[in-house]
């Protein structure tokens, strides 16, 4: 506690009503001459004060007490002790150890043996000295005790009927400890608790009713005393429940615990009440509490146990009075009612201040306490009485405040202040200090407090004199404590309550009499503020819930941190479960479960303060499935259901779902025959005749569904003579000289009772008169045959069973079965609209000759062929036949989308349900000619970089006489395209063109069309521009192996192929340049082979008789080194070596020889002779039997050309007897417009065979193999 001084203070002058900044003066109050607190400098010395009182305690071993004082002062106190009211030095105790330290003493048993602490047992009290007083601990208590033994206990075994009550008894062992009871199976597994098993707060496990689940031979009750850390097993009990003979009745609840109606609890204010009510019942009791005269306080109630117990946290005097306790069930009620008496130990309602006095003033200590009853307050001075003999001292009995008039240097002490009454004593330490001092500012100058809006800004003045030094505040000219936010505090500070940004500047504090002064500035800031607070959720455990909180602050401060809090705890982030993730504004709780249901806080903390704003989290679940459902008020197809609500889990139940099953039917399964809202216990039924139901009942939440109830009990209803008839009445007779009759089902539900039939009544509309014809069946339809074809009939059909007959039906208009129209309609013709149109128009067919329901007419049309072919050619082009069909009141069709100029035969037939009648005389007619469709297979060709060649095919659809073509092109540029170009061809059998002089630089937009007298038709398009004429490649890369070089270019787009060479040496070597095989440039990649690894070579790229790049490059791997003595210069080898070539050419002259003697004349001279063609053909890929150096060269190329990959144009002669097509590379906007064509060769006359818009030819061929392949680019 800081060391205060007290000085005189007297009462405000009137002030002026403007609110501008003001001079703070700090006025005295006259009531007492008492005066105001400072604290106390660290180098002066100051009075004792106890830090930590001795604690009592009851100890089961030595080793667990320890009694320990600690104090403050300077000089630092010493210690001293009493026991039971009488001196005690535990450094003359023999069986205690003592440790002293700075400001502390601790004394403890030396051995372990409790025997030694009996002598101890009493009320200790600690008090500290030093030349300045004595202050006084409170009394602490020891005491000993022995730890609770079990005892040996015989196996016990209960017996009780199905539903009775019964009591399984603990019996913990006797301890002045508190035992916490645990019910569990051997295994530790806890017995499953509920409304209807418990735990009394006496330990014993209470059953309301009996089950047959009940049964079992491990009720093991396990007791737990903290204090010892000890755990006892009891001996398992054995409980058998022997099964009722009958249905259990039900029985209203009774009082098991406590039995008497009324009882009296006391308490002590501060405590908690715990009030236990266990009542017996079937079905279980539900719990109620009630406080008579008043409301249960619910921040601090808990109802525990199922309801069973209500603990009452922190109980006052306000809390006695009675509570009720009320079980209820289906059978009646039982209540209980305690008396509560809350009395009180004495507790401080005032308490005195250690303060700093100046000689000769007087001084107050007030001192009140309160408690029931009221407690006795008495004075010590540094723990003696105070003598009634000092004039000077006098206490004020009303309030126990103790006065001390002219106090001096002498009346510094530790005064104690003690209340008392029969529940305990309470005391606490104050002293008076009497000291003269020099006025001292100490708080800082010059110091800057920032706040924010709103917030009460405390500006520090604080001195330090005896007596206390008078201060005073200004700022700015005006009167401070006009303004109502302003106000003067005792230690000479200034608080400004809701301060606003109108506060900011700067103030400065001043001691009266004396030259010391010190400013102070203001800043104020906006305050944070949450915009977005969190919102209350209600979620399913093991899902997610996200709450967002978003905040603002001033932007002059740092960022501001957002913290959340769990019913006042702090959350961090989860790392390992991520169970908590904060993730901006969002804070996300993954998994929920039970534990995290509760109040979270969120915090917008800045520097200088922060605004908060909570949400609460709820865990709900499905509800519990409905009970007890009874059947009741049976009356004519109704009933009433009963149930009784389940557990809602936290979310109020919206509605119950009422299900039924058809005992007759229960292949159909339970079905929904009603829904109420949530907040009804029953509901009327309507239901079927001739049907036993079961019922059941699911209530649903905003989670979901419950389980559904248990079935109730089997309801019959009796059976009745049909409601209804089927509905749906019609004919759906097919058949001719046929009448079909049928209709939708009734439901099952609806027959009303056994024997259930329908009666069919039919007769004609014209005729027959009134009599009605008859015939039941159970199922549709019925059948009436020899009615004629397409007759009117009137038939009805009446639901009957064996009570009776269902309401008369009307009857139903149909017709009897249809059969296909006699005639074709007449007055067939057309007129020719245009060269695709034509108008048809008939006259209305005879009704009679339908022969049904009139459903329209159909038209065919047949096309025979184009007009522009002979008739052989005709005969041989397909017919296409086209179809109309129209309403039946219709007498003309306009038909469109004809071929033009085409030869077609046009047929009209009338159709009903049953099909269509014979088609009319077909009346022959001519399409006029139109326009072509688009030329076909548009490709072009560039033979030089300003002329385009355009090669197509005639339109596939000429629609007439085709009179030649329409060439229409414009160049194609960024803004807008140029002028159309036109170019008219006379002659239709013209199929390419060649334009010249276009741009090289350009591309080019062709339209064709083709020509009748009928017009333009539509055009055939392509894009495309001419090709450049060929270059060398640039940014040529290079990659080298061992062995080898991989040589990769860019392709130039439209540029024609050209052919280069790749010379090449090793350097260091002497060794002449090699020359490469001839590389195309729209290979794009080359593969340079047989170089040595680990070499430098000079690469010279040659194009024409000129280098075109120049480069060097190393190969990889490790050069092979020479070597110096040869095997070959030594003589052995030398030797060998000739023997080995002797031996050779002696066995080569006898092959030649053996050779010569087995033909006439030569191979090469027998293939030279002349031979047909087809006697010895040759396929492309099939080699001779012999070669010749031209002839091999000749056969082996296609396995060259694969094994090398790429040929060069060495080995490829495109004017002679083979040539290798290379790799087409077609320019990117002409690729998509270029198609092979169907014909031959000749399509392509005029298109030069290097040309990189067409595909690849091949030319007839010779000797079975190609003259030419074109290389295409």
């Amino acid at each position: 506690m800081p060391f205060m001084q007290r000085q005189q203070v007297c009462s405000r002058g009137q002030s002026s009503s403007h609110l501008l900044p003001l001079v703070l003066a700090l006025l005295c109050l006259a009531v007492l001459p008492s005066r105001a607190a400072i604290e106390m400098p660290s180098n002066y010395k100051m009075p004792p004060q106890i830090t930590k009182h001795p604690e009592s305690v009851t100890v089961f071993s030595a080793e667990d007490f320890v009694m320990k004082c600690e104090a403050s002062g300077i000089p630092l106190p010493s210690f001293s002790w009493t026991k039971d009211g009488k001196p005690f030095d535990p450094s003359d105790e023999s069986e205690l150890n003592i440790t002293t330290e700075s400001g502390s003493y601790v004394f403890f048993p030396l051995s372990n043996k409790m025997d030694i602490l009996k002598p101890y047992q009493g009320k200790y009290v600690c008090y500290a000295t030093n030349e300045l007083g004595t202050a006084v601990s409170t009394e602490a208590i020891l005491k000993t005790d022995v730890p609770p033994t079990q005892q040996k206990e015989k196996k016990v075994t209960v017996k009780s009927d199905e539903g009775s009550s019964i009591v399984l008894k603990c019996n913990p062992p006797q301890s002045s400890m508190e035992p916490i009871i645990h019910w569990m199976d051997p295994k530790m597994h806890h017995m499953q608790l509920s409304k209807r098993v418990v735990i009394g707060k006496d330990g014993n496990l209470y059953f309301a009713h009996l089950t047959l689940d009940d049964s079992r031979d491990d009720y093991t009750c396990n007791i737990q005393y903290k204090a010892t850390r000890t755990i006892f097993a009891k001996e398992p009990i054995t409980l058998k429940v022997n099964p009722s003979n009958s249905v259990v009745r039900n029985r209203r609840p009774h009082m098991m615990r406590p039995a008497e109606r009324e009882s009296t609890y006391n308490a002590l204010r501060g405590q908690t009440v715990e009030l236990e009510c266990i009542v017996t019942g079937l079905p279980t009791p539900e719990i109620t509490w009630l406080k008579k005269e008043g409301e249960l306080d619910e921040s601090r109630t808990l109802k525990k146990m199922f309801d069973r117990q209500l603990h009452i946290n922190n109980v006052s005097e306000s809390d006695s009075g009675e509570y009720q306790c009320i079980a209820k069930n289906t059978q009646g009620n039982a209540k209980h009612t305690y008396h509560l008496n809350v009395e009180a130990a004495p507790y401080w309602t005032e308490i005195p201040q250690s303060l700093i006095y100046a000689p000769g003033d007087s001084v107050r200590l007030d001192c009140a306490a309160e408690g029931t009853p009221s407690p006795t307050i008495s004075w010590t001075k540094n723990g003696d009485e105070i003598s009634g003999t000092d004039s000077r001292h006098a206490v004020i009995a009303e309030n126990a405040s103790l006065i001390l008039n002219h106090v001096n240097f002498g009346d510094t002490a530790v005064y104690q202040c003690r209340a008392s009454n029969k529940h305990g004593t309470i005391l606490i330490n104050t002293y008076v200090y009497v000291l003269e001092l020099p006025p001292q500012i100490i708080t800082e100058d010059r110091k800057v407090y920032t706040v924010t809006e709103g917030q009460s800004a405390s500006l520090e003045c604080e001195t330090f004199g005896s007596p206390k030094p008078e201060v005073t505040w200004e700022s700015g000219t005006s009167y401070l404590l006009a303004n109502p936010r302003v106000n003067s505090l005792n230690n000479g500070g200034l608080q400004i309550f809701k301060v606003s940004h109108d506060d900011e500047g700067f103030y400065t504090c001043s001691v009266l009499n004396a030259n010391l002064s010190i400013t102070a500035k203001l800043e104020v800031f906006n305050r944070t503020v949450i915009l977005t607070p969190p919102k209350d959720l209600k979620v399913q455990s093991g899902t997610t819930a996200t709450f967002t909180c978003v905040g603002l602050s001033d932007t002059s401060l740092r960022t501001p941190q957002i913290q959340w809090r769990m019913n006042n705890q702090k959350l961090m982030e989860s790392s390992s479960d991520e169970k908590y993730t904060f993730d901006g504004a969002d804070f996300i709780i993954t998994n929920v479960g039970p534990a995290d249901e509760g109040i979270y806080t969120c915090e917008i903390i800045s520097s200088l303060d922060q605004a908060e704003a909570s949400a609460t989290l709820t865990l709900c679940d499905r509800p519990d499935p409905p009970g007890l459902l009874q059947i009741s008020d049976p009356k004519n197809r109704e009933v009433s259901l009963s149930w009784t609500p389940g557990d809602d889990h936290k979310s109020a139940v919206l509605e119950y779902v009422i299900e039924f099953e058809d005992q007759d039917s229960e292949e159909r399964g339970w079905e929904e025959l009603k829904r109420v809202g949530g907040n009804q216990e029953r509901a009327v039924l309507s239901l079927w005749p001739n049907m036993s139901y079961r019922f059941r009942v699911i209530a649903i939440n905003e989670v979901g569904k419950s389980d559904p109830s248990k079935p109730s009990e089997i309801h019959s209803q009796p059976p009745e003579a049909p409601d209804n008839n089927p509905g749906d009445v019609r004919s759906e007779s097919v058949e001719p000289d046929t009448l079909l009759i049928t209709w939708e089902e009734m439901d099952k539900r609806n027959f009303n009772g056994p024997d259930f039939k329908y009666k069919v009544q039919w007769r004609r509309v014209v005729g027959s008169g009134p009599k009605w014809h008859e015939r039941e069946t159970t199922q549709p339809p019925i059948i009436v045959t020899d009615v004629g074809n397409f007759s009117a009939f009137e038939f009805k059909v009446q639901a009957i069973n064996a009570n009776g007959e269902g309401p008369e039906p009307d009857p139903v208009i149909g017709y009897s079965g249809e059969d296909v129209p006699l005639e074709p309609p007449m007055g067939v013709g057309l007129e020719i609209l245009n060269s695709t149109t034509i108008k048809v128009k008939w006259a209305a067919i005879d009704r009679a000759t339908v022969r049904g329901h009139l459903l329209g007419y159909k038209i065919q049309l047949t096309r025979k062929g184009s007009r522009g072919h002979h008739r052989g050619r005709r005969s041989r082009e397909a017919e296409t036949i086209v179809r109309e069909e129209t309403g039946p009141n219709e007498e003309m069709k306009v038909i469109s989308n004809l071929r033009p100029y085409s030869h077609y035969l046009l047929s009209v037939a009338v159709y009903n349900k049953k099909g269509d009648g014979p088609l009319s005389e077909p009346l022959p007619f001519d399409t006029e000619e139109g326009v072509p469709s688009p030329p076909t297979s548009l490709i072009l060709d560039s033979p030089s970089e300003t002329e385009m060649t355009l090669q197509w095919t005639p339109p596939a659809h000429p629609n007439g006489i085709l009179t030649g073509y329409l060439l229409e092109y414009q160049r194609i540029t960024e803004s807008d395209d140029s002028p159309l170009q036109k170019i008219e061809i006379d002659d239709p059998k013209v199929t390419h063109f060649t334009l010249k002089g276009l741009d090289r630089h350009s591309q080019y937009r062709f339209y064709l069309k083709g020509l009748t007298k009928a017009g333009k038709g539509a055009p055939s398009i392509v894009t495309g521009a001419t090709t450049l004429d060929g270059a060398p490649p640039s940014d040529i890369s290079l990659s080298a192996g061992e062995n080898l070089l991989n040589i990769s270019w860019e392709i130039h787009k439209r540029r024609r192929n050209v052919g280069f060479y790749i010379h090449y040496r090793r350097e260091n070597d002497g060794s002449n340049w090699k020359k490469s095989e001839k590389v195309n440039s729209s290979q794009s990649f080359y593969q340079l082979r047989g170089l040595t690894p680990g070499s430098d070579y000079s690469l010279h790229f040659i194009y024409g008789n000129a280098s075109f790049w120049e480069t060097r490059i190393k190969t990889e791997g490790t050069e092979m080194a020479v070597v110096q003595a040869s095997i070959a210069t030594q003589g052995w080898f030398i030797g060998v070596v000739t023997a080995l070539v002797l031996l050779l050419l002696i066995l080569l002259i006898l092959c030649f020889i053996r050779r010569s003697k087995g033909g006439k004349y030569s191979v090469k001279d027998k293939e030279d002779g002349p031979m047909d063609s087809e006697a010895r053909p040759m396929k492309e890929e099939t080699f001779g039997e012999y070669s010749d150096l031209e002839e091999k060269r000749t056969a082996s190329q296609p396995s060259l050309c694969e094994e090398n990959k790429m040929c060069s144009e060495d080995t490829l002669n495109f004017n002679g007897s083979s040539a290798l097509t290379t790799e087409l590379n077609l320019d990117e906007s002409l690729a998509s417009q270029i198609s092979r064509p169907s014909e031959g060769p000749e399509v392509y006359h005029g298109l030069p065979d290097t040309s990189p818009l067409n595909p690849t030819t091949i030319a007839p061929i010779n000797n079975g193999m190609p003259n030419s392949i074109t290389n295409l680019n």
